[in-house]
């Protein structure tokens, strides 16, 4: 056995689980301590602030240290900035993929990464399962869209890379997702299973291309994906994360990746409602996988280690393959952590912080929100706006439950009216629900207006927000689009005259389109994708 490892710590090592609150949990403390389970992922919900994020870290490194682990715990969290967040209100907003990619800029995505590296190491996280490298190509996708840098192959490798020696860096842990691209995809792999129908030369020309800049960059994790490759797999309902031909094949063997390599969610319903989670921790460990990654209810998180070490028991899966994984967790926590610096001393994180959201973050995050922002149509010249004081501006925005699985939910609405009314005090704002208010309704609450802000959230997959902002177009009133999530929603109201995009709804986001709309600074961003149709 590697390392003088029992089979239950072995077991363990190749297991990430999550549990829900603040603090650490019994069932937790159970996993860490009874299971020896040796990684930990952190989601919102466990995160009030910075200093309780810090002792919540801390704590975990000491509850594992003091049950006998013989490496610290690797601690991750999905931090790709932007519309992806973890870190509670007092750490730096950074912009996200896709606003990079209206950048454009290198050096500006290593930047931002090796920032938030640095608040994520500060405050005990280790790993960040982030950049997302997938080369976001389908207007439709459901998941990825602004989470990724664009659509060309090339600028997403040249970026991704950067962000890859951002992170790493500043010595947190990089992983590379979602492998081998879930960015050609109108399905959402946490409802159900996505299917790629390419050949494996579509995928050398355009979606393993940022794999391999990042693999030649050193990053240390990919993450795989819960996306079907009959092409390679030669089975329509196989995930790539239980397959061979994916992970040891493509991955291992023809891209020569040596680190890590992390399944994505096994609660996912792509896995769940598939093979099953017990099922699926077997045949990803046989597929290549080296961290079964199983995010939140502590039963499945049980049944994933029984089901391990029953294969292991009937032989169904080798014991060597086992302790392969287990090698390359190990090498990874020997190359990063240690027990003198993860810091398990609870007295110690009162210690000042130094870099969350310090003076030099907050500059570059604006820095870098002001380069992004993208004026994709300005016919009848509406910005930079001039106004009278008397003249009304009505800004209206849609509300819905949730957009989607993975990202912050929370439109920051409250700030761009504050940074509106700022400017300007004659001020009305219209939410429209969707699925339930009528089209007409909110016309006429705007009629008179000399100025209608429309906000849109991922409008070209909404019927109803794509029929207000068609009915807005032909009212004859002056409309500035705001599209603060994914920049196609023009697609679906082409006649639109006046556009602007953000690509995420974060505050300091809105702030720069604020900014620019009032003519305080000028938009600087160039769409990382196209808009078909539009020209």
């Amino acid at each position: 056995m590697p390392l003088n490892m029992t089979l239950e710590e072995q077991i363990g090592q190749v297991l990430v689980a999550g549990f829900p609150g603040p603090t650490p949990s019994p069932e937790i403390i159970e996993l860490l301590q009874r299971h020896h389970v040796g990684n930990i992922i952190l989601f919102s919900r466990n995160v009030q602030n910075a200093q309780q994020l810090r002792r919540l870290t801390r704590e975990l490194q000491h509850i594992a240290r003091e049950a006998g682990h013989r490496h610290p715990l690797l601690i991750g969290i999905d931090q790709e900035n932007g519309s992806v967040r973890r870190l509670g209100p007092d750490a730096t907003i950074f912009p996200g993929n896709m606003a990079l990619g209206a950048i454009g800029s290198e050096q500006m995505a290593y930047k931002i990464a090796s920032a938030a590296g640095h608040e994520l190491s500060e405050l005990g996280v280790n790993l960040n399962f982030a950049p997302v490298v997938d080369v976001n190509n389908n207007p439709a996708n459901p998941v990825i869209g602004n989470r990724a840098f664009g659509e060309d192959p090339q600028q997403v490798a040249r970026l991704g890379s950067a962000a890859v020696k951002g992170w790493q860096d500043a010595g947190v842990i990089a992983c590379l997702k979602h492998f081998p691209g879930h960015g050609d995809t109108a399905v959402d792999s946490h409802l159900a299973l996505p299917s790629l129908p390419y050949a494996l030369q579509r995928l050398e020309e355009v979606e393993l291309v940022p794999f391999q800049s990042g693999i030649a960059a050193g990053v240390a994790m990919i993450m795989s994906a819960h996306i079907s490759f009959p092409a390679i797999t030669h089975d329509e309902a196989l995930p790539a994360t239980l397959s061979p031909a994916i992970l040891r094949g493509l991955l291992r063997d023809q891209l020569g990746f040596k680190g890590v390599i992390i399944s994505d969610c096994l609660e996912m319903k792509a896995i769940s409602e598939g093979v099953g989670i017990a099922r699926g921790s077997v045949l990803a460990l046989l597929a290549g996988i080296d961290l079964v990654l199983i995010s939140h209810l502590y039963e499945r998180q049980l049944a994933g280690i029984d089901a391990i070490k029953a294969a292991l028991a009937t032989g169904e899966l080798p014991h060597e393959l086992l302790q392969q994984a287990v090698e390359r967790v190990v090498q990874l926590k020997q190359r990063y952590l240690s027990w003198e610096t993860v810091g398990d001393d609870q007295t110690a994180s009162q210690v000042p912080l130094q870099w969350v959201s310090n003076v030099a973050h907050q500059q570059l995050s604006e820095q870098a929100y002001a380069l992004s922002t993208t004026l994709v149509r300005n016919q009848q010249e509406l910005i930079p706006l001039h106004i009278q004081p008397t003249q009304r501006i009505a800004i209206v925005y849609p509300v819905k439950e949730a957009w989607t699985e993975v990202a912050d939910r929370t439109l920051a609405i409250d700030d761009l009216v504050q940074q509106v009314r700022q400017r300007h005090a004659n001020v009305t704002v219209h939410p429209f629900k969707v699925q339930s208010d009528d089209v007409q309704t909110l016309l006429n609450q705007v009629q008179g207006a000399d100025i209608v802000l429309a906000i849109t959230v991922n409008a070209n997959l909404d019927p109803q927000q794509t029929a207000l902002m068609q009915a807005l177009s032909q009212s004859g009133q002056p409309v500035i689009g705001l599209a603060v999530h994914n920049p196609y929603d023009l697609i679906a109201f082409p006649q639109l005259s006046t556009y602007l995009a953000t690509y995420e709804y974060s505050p300091p986001a809105l702030t720069a389109a604020v900014r620019v709309i009032f003519g305080e600074s000028e938009a600087q961003g160039h769409l990382p994708v196209s808009l078909p149709g539009i020209s």
